[in-house]
Parts: structure tokens; C-alpha cells; sequence
């Protein structure tokens, strides 16, 4: 009977353990997937791949609030090459070659595919730092409701909607624990961020 108590423990000692390590796997497993679909992002948008029949194009990744579950994978297409665009204008106008389209904002008709984060994980919170301060969804007062962050040729810097410069998203398991992906003004990009704001 000692024996079988014995073994009886330390089974179930060793599934409670087995149980705890997978969450904390699949919770990190999550935050490399974002963090290398910001990759994708940031490699599509300095190649200038083709969007359609559109080049030199940004791509992003749009966080919004409301749908804590998923986030967008995007081409920023809208509106043609123009001065007041977050690209500005180059050289030669709106016809150069090197004029890019776009307002480094997620609009209608620009995804390219959505990004379910399954196991019940969550984007808990995302921020970016602008002037100065952080803005967040939830934290820091709540008052920032999307998130893009667009890279495009030729620089790796991101282009963040709020005119920011770095930005954090926080992820979440319904079991508990956080994991944060980070990305810095100069492109950086980190799936374990000590933490956002």
C-alpha cells in the first residue's frame, strides 16, 4: 500500500507539472507567432513585394480592441502616393517610382489575412510609446482602441499609427501568465519583452 501511495503521488505530482509547463509552451509559442508575423510584416514591406498589381507597398499588423482573439495582417494600399500620406513624397512626385501609397493605417479592403490566436490566449493589452508617453488600450488610461504597426521601404523603422515609435502587445492565457512582444524604432522586434507598461 505504501508503494502504491507513493507512486500514486508522485503521478499525479508529475501531470500537475506536465499540465503547467504545456501552458506556459503554448502561451510562448503564441508570442514567437506574432513576433514572426511582424517579421513577415517588416520583410514584405522593406522587399516592397507586390500587393495586386501595387508596388512598394507597407505591410502591417492591425490590433484592434474589440477583437482580443485575432489580429490582421495587412497591405497599406489606401490612398495613392500623396504629401499629406505618413510616406510623404519623394523626389520626382507622385508618379516616381519610389512614391509609396498608404496612411500606415488599417483600412477597409487592405487585408490580407486574419490571425486567430486559439487556446483561448488573448491580446490582453497593446501600447505605443509617442511624445513622450505611453498610450495603451487598457493600461496607462485606456485610451488607445488600434494598434498598426507598418514597415515599408526603405528604412526597417515601423511606422505606428499613433506617430509612435515603439510599440507592445501584450498576450494573455486563460490559465494565467503573460508573454509580451515588443517592437523599438528601429525595427527591432522581440517576443520576450519583460513587459509593456
Amino acid at each position: 500500500m505504501v508503494v502504491l501511495a507513493i507512486i500514486v503521488a508522485i503521478t499525479t505530482i508529475t501531470l500537475s507539472s506536465q499540465s503547467s509547463f504545456n501552458k506556459t509552451i503554448i502561451l510562448s509559442n503564441t508570442a514567437y507567432d506574432v513576433a514572426l508575423t511582424l517579421r513577415s510584416a517588416e520583410t514584405y514591406g522593406l522587399s516592397s513585394r507586390a500587393a495586386g498589381t501595387m508596388t512598394g507597398v507597407g505591410y502591417g499588423l492591425h490590433f484592434d480592441k474589440t477583437t482580443p482573439g485575432s489580429f490582421t495582417f495587412f497591405a497599406d494600399t489606401s490612398p495613392a502616393p500623396s504629401a499629406s500620406n505618413c510616406h510623404g513624397l519623394p523626389v520626382g512626385g507622385a508618379t516616381a517610382p519610389d512614391a509609396k501609397p498608404g496612411n500606415c493605417t488599417y483600412d477597409t479592403g487592405e487585408k490580407i489575412m486574419d490571425y486567430n490566436l486559439g487556446n483561448g490566449i488573448i491580446v490582453s493589452d497593446f501600447c505605443a510609446y509617442a511624445l513622450g508617453s505611453w498610450s495603451c488600450a487598457h493600461a496607462q488610461g485606456g485610451g488607445l482602441s488600434t494598434l498598426d504597426i507598418v514597415f515599408a521601404r526603405p528604412n526597417p523603422d515601423p511606422f505606428i499609427n499613433v506617430n509612435g515609435t515603439n510599440a507592445c502587445v501584450a498576450l494573455a492565457s486563460p490559465q494565467g501568465g503573460q508573454r509580451f512582444v515588443s517592437v523599438n524604432a528601429a525595427g527591432e522586434i522581440s517576443a520576450d519583452a519583460p513587459s509593456c507598461p
